[in-house]
């Protein structure tokens, strides 16, 4: 960032006469497509004007911007290449020279013409090189903006000089280079990066290496490539800043600038391999007085979108600038120093951040060599506070803000940013990093980047070497002294799914094996109350409404669910955001705020869920929850996930807050992780979580579901325009059974969810037209009529089969399709699968399965799921088994699992004691249809219409639906 209190500091020591060596990057199309874009007043952007912004055909980019500063206009023109593009053994230090050859003119407009014209128009103009960019900047009256234009398109395009002006200026640029080499600074910049880089072009500086510059004015033929390469539209981006007419000025510039060929050179530069160890480096310097130390470490590339560079910047002013603690301590109150700043280029690929200090006494070089790296270490081991952290963003950006107060200055820091991605919107990507750095963004930020690894260190006095210096700071193990003094984290007590890999989305899951199950007698809804304080209530430091304002930006979300036996808190973020969006969500988790008010909202809402949203508008998924409720009478399994009303009301927040002790422990906790989590947070979320109790209960005890004998049928009165269906009964075979995978086969085949393909579906809706769907199941797979595909971190101990029958017109229509699902379980009881349908089946789920886990976030519930039922990887699981299945098992299978003399029913509907009279009467349940039928299946409705469902009428019960749940 082109800072001011960053130029005040370095400019002195840095500045050129025509070259001031910042740093930049080198071009990277968008790809706007010769489109054109404007841009309105924003409150959230510390670049707001309007602007007009287009790429021409021919890829050259022109951004204009009208201001108020009356009469003068500022063009610049930033060209993507520097230094970083000398890549040319032998051939460095050409984009700096061509920055001087380009005021050599044209044919049209030579040096002595166009000089003559910009004298008489009061045109200032001038240039300089940096290590990914070239700038050409020109300021005058508006009334000079055609003519300006002109000139300038014309040297861009028919730049002409002589052989001898050639090597005239080559040794200009050989003089310049020997007044530069003069300055402390200078010297200390070229020997860090020659030592810090091995293969990169940024071991050289924007002048080049000093015997290619000699070298120079022989190479006319290279010079000539080297321009024709880089100085393309394709490179180029035009800032005009001022009190112009925006498309007016855009007219001009494809006047003149229109008709520029497009190159087609792309420059590849290798990136610089990863660096070994620490590097140090002494310069004589004959004459010097004083003693100057440099200490750099290898940073960021340019990402103004991620985080990394802004927090670097933020790291650097906090602990290195004129306003830190070690300013105070070196400079200040043991005055070891006369001087100190810090000066980190923006460059494209990954460079190095800077720290220079002058020291009085050579005894000192090393204790203040050992103060920096002590403070990189506290960098690392310590958070910044909040406040100290708000208020350098709050100054960066205001000052910032302050700094654009002429039509120059604003075109000048355009140009500064242009030329990465010509874009004028990076200056706002930049700060927006800025806005949402944290301090545990500083924290693990610093311990990616400054390792001894990264460091290059350089002396630079008139001394012949720096006696004592060799013993180079460790600084890892300053690191370790530092967390040595802290308390020791304890040794996590939960199990641990580490599926950490490359990808930019981050999934987390902490998987309690607890639940709906755990909730004590009296309080049925507790667990549902628990899991909703923890993601839709506030924290200790923050309320809901800010955990949701901070979360909203990064588009985090953090969620819950929660079943008989397992809570489920699963969370994703993007990777750029991981350690903000874990400071909100761990808040919520560890350290709940358990606000009163929260807790009233949720609970009316979780009430109001059951009244409103199941008992009153969701008759399908009331009739399966309700069948699960009679299978499980006297079991933990019998109440309804989210709670009976009566105890509902009756819980307090002090409940809530002994479930959340009691059950949300280490010995419980499951924590599964996926995405690219940087090391540091992990470790973080690590130590976290062993705030947690250690408990000594791993997952809770489930009986066996009560026996079912008879038939039996619960009857829900309600208002309902149609009547729901489901009947079942328990199975003793689990996901973990060596028969489960040929059971799921057969409940496929039967009746898979949502699917057109199944027999139940086929027969029921597809052939005679009566309901929307009929599927089969044999494990819990709530929210049915909302998705098509089953939720993960629904592991039970105990499961039923489950028929359900989605919806029919009329109790009638219910009487005859349940009697037709009975009539054809007993047939596929009775004969089995057929070859061919055991073959398309397994086909099918073979290749279905990898569906279910196609989501990173389904990936890691499923693979949570595994360890609950100790299987295989899903998918690997399945298909194993599968692979080993014969019909005759599958036959076996159904006969030893399924069966019809021990049921369930349940029936959703408006006229509760019509559906009962119909089921103790057997009353026959004749179907007619508006169009002609098949005899077969005529004939088959004869069978079924009376098919016997043989309900005593003590196993009847019909009751109104607000008895339900209460």
């Amino acid at each position: 960032m082109k800072k001011k209190y960053l130029a005040v500091v370095i400019a002195a020591s840095l500045a050129l006469s025509a070259c001031m060596a910042t740093s930049s990057d080198s071009v990277s199309d968008t790809g706007k497509n010769a489109s054109t874009q404007s841009s309105e007043n924003s409150a959230n952007k510390v670049f707001s004007q309007k602007y007009l912004f287009k790429e021409l055909s021919n890829g050259l980019r022109v951004l204009v911007v009208k201001t108020d500063y009356p009469d003068l206009v500022s063009v610049q023109i930033p060209v993507s290449v520097g230094s970083r593009d000398e890549d040319e053994a032998g051939k460095t230090g050409f984009a700096h020279f061509f920055e001087h050859m380009m005021f050599k003119g044209s044919d049209k407009f030579p040096q002595d013409v166009y000089s003559d014209l910009f004298k008489n128009a009061g045109v200032d103009n001038g240039a300089y090189t940096t290590n990914d960019y070239t700038n050409y900047h020109l300021d005058f009256s508006k009334d000079h903006l055609d003519k300006v234009l002109e000139i300038q398109a014309d040297h861009f395009k028919n730049l002409t000089y002589t052989d001898a002006q050639f090597k005239t200026e080559a040794l200009t640029v050989k003089g310049e280079y020997l007044k530069n080499n003069a300055s402390p600074t200078r010297k200390l910049l070229a020997a860090v990066r020659k030592e810090a880089f091995d293969t990169h072009t940024y071991k050289h500086t924007t002048m080049g290496f000093f015997e290619d510059v000699e070298a120079m004015p022989n190479q006319i033929a290279y010079g000539e490539k080297f321009f024709n390469q880089f100085y393309k539209p394709e490179y180029v981006s035009l800032v005009i800043v001022g009190d112009v007419d925006p498309q007016a000025t855009m007219a001009m510039v494809e006047k003149h600038w229109g008709n520029w060929k497009k190159g087609d050179f792309v420059n590849d530069i290798a990136q610089e391999p990863k660096q070994e160890e620490a590097k140090y480096v002494h310069e004589k310097f004959d004459g010097l007085p004083g003693h100057w130390l440099l200490v750099s470490y290898k940073g960021a590339d340019w990402q103004p979108k991620k985080k990394d560079r802004a927090a670097l910047d933020l790291i650097s002013e906090l602990y290195f600038s004129n306003n830190s603690a070690l300013y105070q301590e070196l400079v200040v109150d043991k005055q070891l120093a006369s001087q100190m700043f810090n000066y980190n280029p923006e460059t494209k690929d990954a460079g190095l951040r800077h720290v220079f200090i002058k020291v009085n006494d050579e005894k000192d070089l090393a204790t203040v060599r050992d103060a920096v790296n002590r403070t990189y270490a506290q960098v690392r081991t310590e958070l910044v506070s909040t406040e100290k952290l708000d208020n350098l963003k709050s100054n960066l950006k205001y000052s910032f803000v302050n700094s654009l107060d002429s039509s120059e200055s604003i075109a000048a820091t355009l140009a500064s940013y242009m030329h990465f991605d010509r874009d004028p919107e990076t200056i706002n990507h930049l700060y927006n990093s800025f806005d949402n750095i944290s301090a545990d963004d500083i924290k693990r930020i610093a311990n990616q980047y400054f390792i001894d690894e990264n460091r290059t260190t350089v002396t630079l006095s008139a001394l012949d070497k720096v006696a004592g210096f060799d013993q180079e700071v460790d600084l890892n193990g300053a690191v370790a002294a530092i967390e040595l003094k802290n308390s020791q984290p304890s040794t996590p007590q939960f199990s641990v799914l580490d599926n950490t890999n490359d990808s930019p989305l981050i999934d987390v899951n902490f998987l309690f094996y607890t639940g709906a199950a755990a909730d004590p007698v009296g309080k049925k809804g507790v667990a549902a109350l628990t899991a909703r304080m923890l993601t839709q209530g506030g924290s200790q430091t923050r309320s809901y409404q800010d955990i949701k304002k901070g979360l909203y930006p990064i588009a985090g979300s953090f969620s819950s669910q929660l079943d008989k036996e397992m809570m489920s808190f699963t969370g994703r973020v993007h990777k750029d955001n991981a350690t903000q969006w874990y400071q909100l969500i761990s808040d919520q988790l560890l350290n709940p705020g358990w606000r009163e008010d929260d807790f009233k909202r949720l609970k009316k809402e979780l009430i109001d869920g059951i009244k409103s949203g199941l008992k009153s508008s969701n008759d399908e998924e009331l009739g399966k929850e309700v069948l699960y409720s009679e299978l499980y009478q006297g079991h933990v399994y019998e109440n309804f996930n989210s709670g009976d009303l009566s105890d509902l009301a009756a819980i307090t927040l002090e409940d809530v807050k002994a479930f959340y002790s009691a059950q949300l422990t280490q010995a419980k906790l499951h924590l599964g992780i996926t995405g690219a989590m940087p090391s540091d947070l992990k470790a973080q979320l690590m130590t976290d979580l062993t705030a947690l109790p250690v408990g000594d209960e791993k997952r809770l005890t489930i009986a066996k579901a009560p026996v079912l004998k008879g038939h039996h049928a619960t009857i829900v009165e309600k208002n309902a325009q149609s009547t729901a269906v489901s009947f079942g009964f328990p199975i003793d075979t689990i996901r973990s059974d060596k028969d489960w995978a040929a059971l799921w086969l057969v409940r496929s085949y039967f009746g898979e969810h949502r699917s057109s393909n199944s027999y139940l579906y086929q027969q029921i809706r597809q052939a005679r037209g009566m309901n929307y769907g009929d599927y089969s199941y044999i494990e819990y797979f709530p929210r049915g009529m909302y998705q098509t595909k089953p939720d993960s971190n629904l592991g039970r101990s105990s499961q039923i089969f489950q028929v359900w029958l989605r919806p029919l017109r009329s109790n009638n229509d219910a009487h005859f399709a349940t009697r037709a699902a009975l009539f054809e379980l007993d047939n596929l009881i009775e004969n089995g699968m057929s070859e061919k349908d055991f073959q398309a089946t397994r086909n099918y789920l073979t290749n279905y399965a990898p569906q279910l886990v196609a989501s990173q976030d389904q990936q890691l519930g499923y693979a949570l799921d595994s360890e609950f039922y100790q299987t295989e990887e899903f998918v690997k699981y399945v298909r194993g088994e599968f692979a080993k299945l014969t019909l005759d098992d599958v036959n076996r299978v159904i006969k030893e699992n399924l069966q019809t003399d021990d049921i369930h029913y349940v029936f959703i509907s408006s006229d509760g004691k019509d559906m009962q009279q119909r089921l103790l009467s057997e009353q026959v349940s004749p179907l007619k249809y508006n169009s002609e039928k098949p005899a077969e299946l005529l004939a088959t409705d004869k069978v079924i219409e009376s098919y016997k469902l043989t309900l005593p009428a003590k196993n009847v019960e019909v009751i109104a639906v607000d008895k339900v749940f209460k």
